[in-house]
């Protein structure tokens, strides 16, 4: 085994991390809300393009080197929102684009995500179908050279200021898993109504809300593979999702630690730096071995990714343990800066804030457990 980055990959990662300090704006109270010109300015450092073909603009990176690029963004950025945001745009919607599009959609759709110049969404999850996806209820009835779209999704990332809309209706209803089918959907179709941005505990600058389609006639060129191959499609794009976009978390992480070090370095009680104190150094030696833990089962899930040959536990096992992570992290950062700490302008507390819904998307811890036992017979 070789743990080591290559030097290109080092190269690479300390490069986009030095540039994304010099964009990072400073952490604030309540977490900034979305601004197209931010997402532009990394957008034009290639994050929203990482993985895509070069023939389209994008870095044509694997799994493991998206993940590494990503680590960047989330350690060299502030705004854990705006990192969530591109991750779920390029994770979510542009890979399941790239390798199930037609070759006429992709041409394009796929510049305009690699560049950034188009935001997608997300909308898979619905009121009554979030953990279980086995009964949405947004429906596509095929009609000549078209698909009607009828029903209403939930928590679409991004829908509010998206140009495509990534989404997966019946097609089939007595099919069940095999009657589901993917879309990618331009914003400007006829029948398609997007609500105002929710306001949300966390991730502020990644806007989401509800996406209504109300006879929305979507060309059937947009269709993501087959019909009745969503599960699929969605599927795929978990993997990569599940993978890749929680290693920005990592780089909160690393950032966050960071700072709990210099603080206990620093800041001073009874005559000594906090950090004397087993209470603290303690405290912090747990958070750095919560976050190596965590980076090792997610290198590992994006290298066997990278490889082709998914792996639906090591994934949930990443998955699980950097969302926990981060999670757990950001209360003891809580601790370490004591009253300061819970002060929103130290943007100590927003860690917590965008940590804690790591937990819920992509699948919740529960989800996660289970699909574990899964592996192991139970």
């Amino acid at each position: 085994m070789d743990f080591d980055l290559t030097a290109e990959q080092q190269k690479r990662f300390d490069d986009l991390r030095d540039a994304l300090i010099s964009a990072s704006p400073e952490p604030d109270g309540s977490g900034a809300p979305y601004d197209r010109d931010r997402w532009q300015k990394v957008a034009r450092l290639g994050l929203t393009g990482l993985c895509l073909p070069t023939e389209y603009g994008g870095g044509g990176l694997d799994a493991l080197d998206t993940a590494l690029g990503l680590e960047a963004f989330g350690e060299g950025y502030a705004d854990t929102g705006l990192v969530f945001a591109v991750s779920a745009h390029l994770l979510a919607c542009a890979v399941p684009i790239r390798d199930f599009a037609g070759d006429d959609v992709r041409a394009e759709l796929l510049p305009g995500l690699a560049s950034g110049a188009l935001i997608a969404a997300n909308a898979m999850t619905e009121d009554e179908a979030g953990s279980d996806l086995r009964t949405p209820s947004v429906t596509a009835r095929r009609d000549g050279d078209h698909y009607v779209l009828h029903g209403e999704k939930s928590f679409a990332s991004n829908a509010p200021a998206a140009d495509v809309i990534v989404t997966y209706a019946v097609t089939d209803p007595g099919a069940g898993f095999l009657g589901l089918s993917g879309f990618a959907v331009p914003r400007n179709l006829p029948g398609i109504h997007v609500s105002e941005p929710f306001t949300k505990m966390g991730l502020s600058s990644c806007p989401a809300g509800r996406v209504r389609f109300d006879g929305c006639a979507v060309p059937a060129r947009y269709l993501l593979g087959r019909e009745g191959q969503g599960t699929a499609v969605f599927t795929h794009s978990m993997q990569w999702e599940r993978t890749c976009l929680f290693a920005g978390y990592l780089g909160m992480m690393n950032r966050q630690l960071a700072r709990c070090a210099e603080q206990a370095r620093e800041r001073r009680q009874f005559s000594k730096a906090i950090g004397s104190f087993q209470a603290v150094s303690h405290r912090i030696a747990s958070m750095k071995q919560r976050l190596e833990a965590a980076r090792l089962l997610l290198y590992r899930a994006a290298w066997l990714l990278a490889r082709d040959r998914p792996d639906t536990t090591a994934i949930a096992l990443a998955k699980l343990a950097v969302s926990e992570a981060a999670v757990a992290n950001s209360l003891d950062a809580i601790q370490v800066f004591g009253g300061s700490g819970y002060l929103a302008g130290t943007g100590v507390e927003r860690n917590l804030r965008d940590a804690v819904p790591s937990t819920l998307f992509s699948g919740t811890s529960e989800i996660q457990r289970n699909l574990v036992a899964q592996s192991l017979g139970l």
